[in-house]
């Protein structure tokens, strides 16, 4: 009982990550303009939207390095969370519904899903099938001027 306690005190410090996904049909430039956009529309309260790209192909996660990010999981259940930092991650398993604190829409995603979860999201998530996944902060993007 102790891991999963850990791991669900893990969740709450969860945030910002790594180029936004798109098809690999797409250009490295016209990748890193989507993650910009998405980025920026992370730092509106308004408009916090997650973005979930369904089965993304192996060389895709190859190219951004999946395999490599830290590895993290939960129980079913209902969690409230706050993004601090954008989240990119990618479920191996699970099934979770997300609602945002701000808006009634809901986003599904689960196992063989690329997400991102923009920063300043507070949220629920609920945890309907245990949840495997890599993640990873973006570390990339500067402090907000003051």
């Amino acid at each position: 009982m102790h891991a999963y306690t850990n791991v669900c005190v893990h969740i709450l410090f969860l945030v910002k990550t790594e180029p936004s996904p798109i098809s690999l049909t797409h250009t490295h430039r016209e990748r890193d303009q989507y993650f910009m956009a998405a980025e920026s529309s992370s730092n509106s309260s308004t408009n916090l939207r997650i973005v979930v790209q369904n089965n993304p192909s192996d060389s895709q996660l190859s190219e951004l390095g999946i395999k490599s990010w830290p590895k993290w999981g939960c129980p079913p259940g209902k969690y409230q969370l706050k993004f601090d930092e954008q989240e990119t991650c990618y479920l191996v398993r699970g099934k979770v519904k997300v609602k945002s604190k701000n808006s009634s829409e809901v986003v599904e995603f689960g196992a063989g899903d690329l997400v991102i979860l923009p920063k300043g999201l507070s949220c629920t998530w609920d945890v309907s099938v245990a949840v495997d996944k890599h993640y990873k902060f973006d570390t990339s993007s500067s402090p907000s001027s003051s």
